[in-house]
C-alpha cells in the first residue's frame, strides 16, 4: 500500500510539472553578413527566470554543430536573447538553431543565409 501511495505522488508531481511546463513558443533569428553576428530572441513565457527558462542553445552550420551554450537563467519573463559570433559563415550556407526549456520542450529554426 506505501509503495501505491508514493508512486501516485510521485505520477502527481510529475503531471503538475509538465502542466505548467511548455516549450519555446516562438524564435527570431536574424544574421548579419558584414559583422558575421548571429542574434535569436527566444520568446518563452515563464513565471520565474530563475527555474523556468532557455536553458540550452545548440548551434548548427550546415549540420555541424558549432555552438553549444548553456544558461543558468533567462533575462525577463517573456525571453531570452543570445548573439554569437560565426566567422565561417558565408552566403548560401545553413544556419539551424535549437533550443531546449530548463523543464520541458525544445524548438527548432533554420535560416538560409
Amino acid at each position: 500500500m506505501k509503495k501505491i501511495t508514493v508512486l501516485l505522488m510521485l505520477l502527481l508531481a510529475v503531471a503538475v510539472t509538465c502542466a505548467y511546463a511548455h516549450s519555446p513558443s516562438d524564435m527570431k533569428i536574424t544574421f548579419d553578413p558584414g559583422t558575421k553576428v548571429l542574434k535569436m530572441v527566444i520568446m518563452h513565457d515563464v513565471p520565474d527566470t530563475v527555474k523556468h527558462y532557455i536553458k540550452r542553445v545548440n548551434v548548427e552550420l550546415n549540420s555541424k554543430e558549432i555552438i553549444n551554450d548553456v544558461l543558468s537563467r533567462q533575462e525577463n519573463n517573456t525571453s531570452q536573447t543570445v548573439s554569437y559570433t560565426i566567422p565561417n559563415a558565408k552566403p548560401g550556407d545553413i544556419i539551424t538553431v535549437y533550443v531546449r526549456c530548463s523543464i520541458i520542450g525544445r524548438l527548432k529554426r533554420k535560416i538560409k543565409i
